[in-house]
């Protein structure tokens, strides 16, 4: 990095910021309180709570959401006329799923081969930390130059919407200029990205019941519908034999016609094993970016261990829906379930509810705030030009922000890298990411204020 006064800041903070991660690493907060306990949450809204007061933001303030939830909200005044830009981030975290095959316990932040280990790393407690380290790179280099609103997020994982519908509810809380979502990530470690769309996502629960009760298989085993079979039936029919996904009246072919990317580095990112073919048609950004994806996320039925010779009466699971910009997400629900609706064989009896839904989104890439992105992500990274990527993850606050601030710019950022292995064991973060995209931050709003 070349050397400026803001790089130099960041790097010196480096250490404070790896302790500060790691203490907001340590709190479990998943916002499935069936999973955790709520004062994990609690805890961990009230250290990004705490480390705001700590930067001068007045305002600061745990936003009770209609899910059940806090978002965390400061705002820190600027010079008089100046510009307001909101940052956001998310402190819960998936779960960290089997615990015992991560190398390193999931909510220790621990150091190993240049990268930082711990659930929420990069998604998105690191985030949180990025902001952080912008800020204080600018206070101590002639202060901050804008007016700045924090948003942390206490739900974004869940996919529950509390903090957009608050958002609805209070139009003029997250008002700004711009708005800098630190959730996504660049396209490769070192390349600095800009996402410019994000998939839409619904998630609906489907339940399968075809008899009162279990029965013996061998009595009745051949005649008696099972549950189980005829789910299994519905959700191999959300799959063409190439595995792109099918929902009836949902178009599948669109096209991406931005940065690619190469099938044999998506398979080293994705570590696909060695044989096993990629699923679906088109390039690989079609597929993740432009396409919609259909994923089964879990099954309600007997596990293996200690299962018994029985005809299921019931069965049921938890099916993620990604939906490209263009789509509407209410409308693909409706079609996924009426498809599982359509295609349960056997008469069996089919009840589907929604549980969770957000929009696509596509930023507007001729804004001032993106040349001024592109600027500073030049400073941060010497001799490489700020690309624009999609990203197939959903994102549903933008949505919302985008429609109560049709005139505000967003830009998306983030730690989220390939290697950082968001959502799966062993996530991590890149710390020269951190430190760069910091710095890019930091200059970011600098000239921003000066454009």
């Amino acid at each position: 990095m070349s050397s400026n006064p803001v790089a130099e800041t960041v790097a010196s903070l480096m250490p404070r910021a790896k302790a500060e991660l790691a203490e907001l690493v340590a709190f479990k907060s998943v916002a499935d309180f069936d999973q955790y306990p709520k004062s994990e949450s609690e805890g961990a809204a009230n250290w990004v709570a705490d480390a705001l007061r700590a930067e001068g933001f007045t305002d600061v303030a745990l936003l009770d959401t209609p899910d059940g939830t806090q978002s965390v909200y400061g705002y820190l005044p600027g010079p008089e006329g100046a510009r307001t830009v909101l940052l956001y981030a998310h402190y819960d975290v998936q779960p960290p799923l089997d615990e015992a095959a991560w190398a390193t316990p999931p909510f220790e932040l621990t150091e190993r081969d240049g990268r930082w280990y711990g659930r929420g790393s990069a998604d998105c407690k690191g985030g949180v930390i990025m902001h952080l380290l912008a800020l204080r790179a600018l206070k101590a280099n002639g202060g901050i130059p804008v007016a700045v609103k924090v948003i942390a997020e206490g739900s974004e994982e869940m996919g529950t919407g509390g903090l957009e519908r608050y958002a609805e509810e209070h139009p003029e809380l997250l008002k700004a200029d711009t708005v800098v979502i630190g959730d996504a990530g660049n396209f490769r470690v070192g390349l600095p990205t800009v996402t410019t769309t994000l998939r839409g996502m619904t998630l609906v629960r489907v339940q399968v019941d075809t008899l009162e009760g279990n029965l013996h298989s061998g009595q009745f085993g051949g005649a008696a519908p099972d549950a189980l079979a005829a789910l299994v039936r519905a959700l191999d029919s959300l799959r063409a034999e190439d595995g792109s996904t099918t929902v009836d009246g949902l178009d599948g072919g669109s096209a991406w016609d931005g940065l690619q990317y190469d099938e044999e580095q998506f398979r080293k990112d994705a570590k696909v094993l060695d044989g096993v073919e990629l699923i679906g048609s088109g390039t690989v950004a079609d597929r993740i970016w432009a396409r919609p994806a259909v994923t089964v996320l879990g099954i309600d039925c007997p596990p293996v261990v200690g299962a018994t010779p029985s005809v299921q009466a019931g069965a049921r699971a938890l099916i993620s829906l990604r939906v490209p910009p263009g789509v509407d997400a209410a409308a693909a629900t409706k079609l996924l379930q009426a498809h599982l609706e359509a295609h349960t064989p056997w008469g069996a009896r089919v009840h589907t509810e929604q549980i969770g839904q957000g929009q696509a989104f596509r930023a507007d890439t001729t804004s001032p705030a993106y040349q001024a992105m592109a600027d500073a992500m030049a400073v941060a990274y010497p001799g490489q030009e700020m690309q624009y990527a999609g990203q197939g993850g959903s994102i549903p606050l933008c949505n919302t922000l985008a429609a109560l601030y049709p005139q505000a710019e967003i830009l998306l950022i983030g730690l989220s890298e390939p290697e950082a292995q968001i959502h799966a064991v062993n996530e991590s973060v890149s710390p020269e990411e951190l430190e760069r995209l910091s710095v890019a931050e930091a200059l970011f709003l600098r000239n921003y204020a000066a454009g």
